[in-house]
Order: C-alpha cells, then sequence, then structure tokens
C-alpha cells in the first residue's frame, strides 16, 4: 500500500472513531474531487472574478520581479480605464495574518502596491468600485496547507518544535587507529654478564615502576644483583628463562598502554579547516564509550590515503583499549550562534523549495526557507520562517503525503 494511501486510510480511521476532523472543510481536504470548482482564467491568465456584466481579472505577474497582482477591469467585455477603478485586496493567511493591498495606475491595469511572498496561500477578499457602485469577492487560495487533528498527529507520532536560536558545533567526522605513545616502550638488559637465576615478570604481566623483574648472578663476582622496571606497563616481550646468560641481549620488553595515541586521518578538503588543540571526541566500535581529547600535533607525511594525520591523546588506564584498534572521531572545527535553525529532519521538498511545515492551531503549511549553514542536527534559517515559529521536526513525510494527496496545485 501507498504511503499517501496509508496516511488517508489511517485520517479516515480517525474520523469514524473520534469525530475529531468532523467539520465539512477538513473533510474536503480527504476528498479533493469534492470541493474542485471550475475557475475561469482571462486573458492575462489571472482569476476572473464576475459580478454581472462588471468584471474583474486578477493576475499575479512575476516576469523578472518579485510576484505581485495586476487588474485588468471590463464592463460587458470592454475594458474599464485603469484610473476609473479602485480597488483593493486583503490576503488572510494562517494564522489570521493579513496583507492589505492597494492598486495604483500603470499602463492599461492597475499595480500592486507589495509582494505576493510565498506560501502563496491566503483567504482573497477583494473589494472594487466603479461609478459610484461597489463589488466585492472572496475566495479559498490554498496550497502546501492541510488539517490534522491534534489526536491524529499524536497517533501519526508528528513531532513539533519552536524555531529559534541555535549554538552550532561545526564538526568533521573522520577514522582512525590506536597507536602507542611515543616513548611508551621500554628495552630491559642486564647491566653485567651474568646468569639468570630469579625470573619474577612474564610475558603479559602487568609491572609497576621500580618493580623487580629479575636476578642475575655476575659472571665476574658470583654476586647476584637485581633488575628493576624503569616504567609502569605491561610485558610485551619476553627473551629471557631461569639459566640463561644476559650477554648484554635485550631481556624484557616494557609497554606503557595507559596512554594511546589515536591516529585521525584528514583529507586535502578538510585539512585547512583543522586546527591544533581542537577539541575531538573518539568513539570505539561496538562500545558507548565516548572519549575527549584534543589535537596535540600533527604528522608530517600523508599516508596511503593521502591524508595528513592529526594526532589525540587517548586514556587507556583501564587496560581496556589495544593498540591497532580502528576507531571513528568527531573533530571540533567551530562553535558559533546563528539566530534561526531548524532541525534537519523536519525538512521536505516542495515544488522548486525546501520548506518545513509551520503548525497553527490543527493547521499545517509550507514555509518556504532560505538555508545557511548546517551544523549537527541543525540547519541555519536565513529567510522564510519567522521567529518563534511551531514547525513539524519529526515525521514531516507525513504531513507531505497528507499535502500531495490532496492534489492542491500554485494557483491564484
Amino acid at each position: 500500500m501507498k504511503l499517501k494511501s496509508i496516511v488517508s486510510a489511517m485520517l479516515i480511521g480517525q474520523l469514524a472513531l473520534s469525530g475529531a476532523l468532523s467539520s465539512q472543510g477538513v473533510f474536503a481536504q480527504f476528498n479533493p474531487e469534492a470541493v474542485k470548482e471550475a475557475v475561469e482564467k482571462g486573458p492575462n491568465n489571472g482569476r476572473m472574478l464576475r459580478d454581472g456584466d462588471f468584471a474583474i481579472e486578477l493576475a499575479i505577474f512575476e516576469d523578472g520581479v518579485p510576484p505581485e497582482f495586476r487588474i485588468f477591469a471590463t464592463k460587458a467585455g470592454k475594458k474599464i480605464a485603469a484610473q476609473d477603478v479602485e480597488v483593493n485586496v486583503k490576503l488572510t493567511r494562517l494564522g489570521d495574518v493579513i496583507d492589505d493591498i492597494n492598486f495604483f495606475v500603470e499602463n492599461d491595469y492597475l499595480r500592486g502596491d507589495m509582494e505576493i511572498y510565498e506560501p502563496h496561500s491566503f483567504v482573497v477578499t477583494l473589494s472594487a468600485s466603479h461609478k459610484g457602485k461597489s463589488y466585492s469577492w472572496s475566495y479559498d487560495n490554498f496550497e502546501g496547507r492541510t488539517a490534522i487533528s491534534d489526536e491524529m498527529a499524536q497517533v501519526m507520532n508528528i513531532k513539533t518544535e519552536t524555531a529559534g536560536s541555535q549554538m552550532f558545533n561545526e564538526i568533521l567526522k573522520v577514522f582512525g587507529e590506536l597507536k602507542l605513545a611515543p616513548n611508551a616502550t621500554r628495552d630491559v638488559s642486564a647491566r653485567y654478564p651474568g646468569e639468570v637465576k630469579k625470573l619474577a615478570a612474564v610475558l603479559g604481566q602487568h609491572v609497576k615502576k621500580g618493580q623487580v623483574l629479575f636476578t642475575i648472578e655476575s659472571n665476574e663476582s658470583l654476586q647476584t644483583y637485581p633488575v628493576y622496571a624503569p616504567v609502569s606497563g605491561v610485558i610485551t616481550a619476553q627473551n629471557i628463562a631461569v639459566g640463561e646468560q644476559a650477554n648484554g641481549r635485550t631481556l624484557l620488553t616494557i609497554t606503557d598502554t595507559s596512554k594511546l595515541i589515536a591516529e585521525l586521518g584528514v583529507f586535502p578538503m578538510d585539512k585547512a579547516k583543522v586546527k591544533l588543540g581542537a577539541p575531538v571526541k573518539i568513539f570505539i566500535p561496538g562500545s558507548e564509550q565516548v572519549i575527549n581529547s584534543q589535537l596535540f600535533d600533527a604528522l608530517f607525511a600523508l599516508n596511503r590515503q593521502q591524508a595528513k594525520i592529526f594526532r589525540a591523546e587517548v586514556n587507556n588506564t583501564n587496560g581496556a583499549l589495544s593498540v591497532g584498534q580502528f576507531v571513528s572521531a568527531e573533530i571540533s572545527l567551530a562553535s558559533y550562534p546563528v539566530p534561526l535553525a531548524v532541525k534537519s529532519t523536519g525538512l521536505q521538498a516542495f515544488r522548486d523549495f525546501t520548506v518545513v511545515y509551520a503548525k497553527v492551531g490543527q493547521q499545517y503549511e509550507v514555509r518556504m526557507l532560505e538555508l545557511g549553514r548546517e551544523a549537527g542536527p541543525w540547519v541555519e534559517v536565513l529567510g522564510g520562517l519567522p521567529q518563534g515559529t511551531e514547525y513539524v521536526a519529526q515525521n514531516s513525510y507525513l504531513i507531505k503525503a497528507d499535502i500531495d494527496k490532496s492534489g492542491a496545485s500554485h494557483d491564484h
């Protein structure tokens, strides 16, 4: 079953069960064919409004200019001089916002004195006077609008938020690998040649700085002397056994694993945005652990993928992490406030616009947006949405599906 059919079934079911959407106006949105009416178009592709033999053509003109109204008047089919007609148009938008438009003479028509901004969705009320007689018309010109009861919106899990200012935190997602820290490894040997008499630490064992590792009997003095751990860490190599001769070779290797280094690859197109000292969050696959660190340096050479390697320290005092382990990370690039932002999850396509759906009461309507920067779940809004607007932030595709189902066209 297609999405809009599912939405229709859900909404009609709600009608039957709760009566929450029982008004004729709302019912018409689920049965658009029931309210479609023939709209007469004039020679200027405007809407014809008639009262007897007097007629007004209300056309919207947007060829090279922002959309504006133009009026052409006729009497018994003959043009009336523009200066002989007075016209006022009021557009009542969702939320009872009224655009009051007056007209002035230009060439052989009347031209409106304000832009008809998007969405072109409103109740149109036109008043005209000619030779002492008054005329008036009113009609609905809705687009991108639907009505859904709060009960139904809850069933559909439609969530709204209020558009307002946000703190943007721009991040760069990267991947990398855990490596040993510089100078993390110590090779331990005997100071004097001799026989290993006692071995107190073996491969894989954790040792502390100053702990006895093994005891040697000197070949010259036949005296025994202990060898101590120069650092705390894990025995990662063992080349010694009791009874063997030391002979100046490396006997044990101790590796300090309490601190590892995350080597993070940054590709050339992003390198200029990354600065040393930037905060970084490191994520371990298969774990919910988040490690907070910062970039302390960058390697001179690029890796085989031509990425610049930036490095960040990782605390591993609990020993849960391993060298060679792959990680992902988010490098903080910048933090700054923006005056107005919306959740990217609320964005939808409508005609040639990117929109959100504003909620007023139990009605939803498109708001065409001019967008700016993106950061995390947020998108900056540069125009098209007033501060404090309640908009759909989750499951907005259900609103889009219901509007698309209604088949409302962009008409004037």
